[in-house]
């Protein structure tokens, strides 16, 4: 049973064998498509449904009768309603005769449904879930979605805002409006109207200001300090943050098949990089040492799991609020993990690092004719960047000793 991403141009080169084969598609779980002794090309969905303990095989088309997808969504579709335990066929019987239960149209399963059909395979699907299932489906969750009134929105946005947290708010009104906006489109929910219209959100939390907090030295210090203290996953993992400057969601989701430590080098594929292009990032020594030092599985590849390295790691705010008590008493302000990025930026340009190198080395594309004529990679550049920022973080986390700097000072 092979496993990649389907394409029309996979499919049409699919060829019969002499005996039935599935090919699995590598975006949705348990989606593919069955090609028969003759050739037929069947689109397929391996799932546990009711009435059944172990997972079975059901078809949701031929190809190409049925568009790679319209079968992909079906997929995606029938997924959504097993997660409810229920049948998706029934389901599909009921939608057409214009039955919509009760249950189904509840913020919990709209909000579900959003996540699977729309949020999945997004750069920050993991942010956007987390959020999304603390910050409303926990207050709406089993109201009618149809119920809930422009108040409604306002009450909740400004009690996120009074935290104080007016960044979240400026975020979970995104997700409130996206997700009726969604929902309204799909016209399977008794849904017309959003209760977002007319709402501005400069009016409702206030003007949007940009984050600008940066971590001070003996923050670093602390945060260093902390990193060790709490051990693997999330120890190595806020290590390799600080040394590359690189997004959480590409370093927590890393897998060894990117990275050739012999060249010093980590290539982001497009799928984790917020530009949807393959990112080179050289690796300083630091790094490369941090990397060395990680366990290795056999049941999947992936470098920061709890799971034997078949899933990447989750748990962020557990590990977060241990390294807070960890770093508490250094602490001027509360931090975010994304402060990291804004730190190693501000901490190159301190070093004197070009803002051309420094802005490619935390993954800031070029633009414009720059983008289009200048085809140099800077990988020399950004490496020398990053040794000249692991060198200075190593002499921000690991001072000298108080008798050596003594001599130092008494030599000058």
């Amino acid at each position: 049973m092979g496993k990649k991403r389907l394409t029309d141009r996979t499919l049409k080169a699919l060829k019969p064998t002499g005996s039935r084969y599935d090919v699995m598609d590598a975006d949705v779980p348990g989606f593919g498509v069955r090609v028969s002794e003759k050739g037929q090309r069947t689109f397929i969905l391996i799932a546990r449904y009711p009435g059944s303990s172990n997972p079975t095989r059901r078809a949701l088309g031929e190809y190409p009768a049925i568009s790679l997808e319209k079968a992909r969504e079906k997929a995606r579709d029938w997924r959504a309603v097993l997660r409810k335990g229920l049948d998706p066929k029934a389901q599909e019987e009921g939608f057409r005769r214009g039955e919509l239960r009760k249950h189904e149209t509840t913020f919990a399963a709209v909000a579900d449904d959003f996540l699977e059909r729309h949020v999945r395979g997004q750069r920050k699907a993991r942010d956007t879930e987390r959020e999304i299932r603390k910050e409303l489906i926990g207050p709406w969750g089993n109201r009618p979605i149809a119920s809930i009134l422009r108040e409604d929105v306002v009450t909740l946005v400004e009690a996120i805002a009074r935290r104080p947290a007016p960044y979240l708010a400026h975020i979970v009104f995104g997700h409130i409006r996206s997700l009726f906006n969604w929902a309204i489109n799909r016209g399977a929910y008794g849904l017309e109207t959003s209760p977002c219209d007319r709402l501005k959100p400069s009016a409702l939390i206030g003007p949007k200001q940009p984050r600008q907090r940066i971590l001070t030295d003996d923050e670093l210090r602390a945060l260093w300090a902390a990193s060790e203290t709490i051990g693997y996953p999330f120890g190595p993992l806020y290590r390799l943050l600080l040394l590359t400057g690189a997004r959480k969601s590409e370093v927590s989701g890393a897998r060894w098949p990117e990275f050739a430590l012999d060249k010093k080098v980590w290539l982001v594929p497009p799928e984790r990089f917020k530009s949807n292009a393959t990112h080179l990032l050289p690796l300083s020594d630091q790094a490369i040492a941090t990397l060395n030092d990680l366990p290795r599985f056999t049941k999947g590849d992936h470098l920061f799991s709890s799971t034997f390295g078949e899933k990447p790691v989750a748990g962020f705010s557990k590990a977060k609020t241990r390294l807070d008590a960890l770093m508490a008493a250094r602490l001027s302000a509360p931090w975010v993990i994304h402060d990291i990025r804004r730190t190693v930026r501000t901490k190159l340009a301190s070093l004197r690092v070009p803002d051309m190198v420094a802005e490619m080395v935390i993954g800031h594309g070029r633009k414009g004719l720059q983008r289009v004529y200048d085809q140099h990679t800077y990988e020399s550049e950004m490496r020398e960047a990053l040794e000249r920022w692991s060198n200075h973080l190593q002499s921000i986390v690991e001072p000298p000793p108080d008798n050596i700097v003594k001599l130092r000072a008494d030599q000058a």
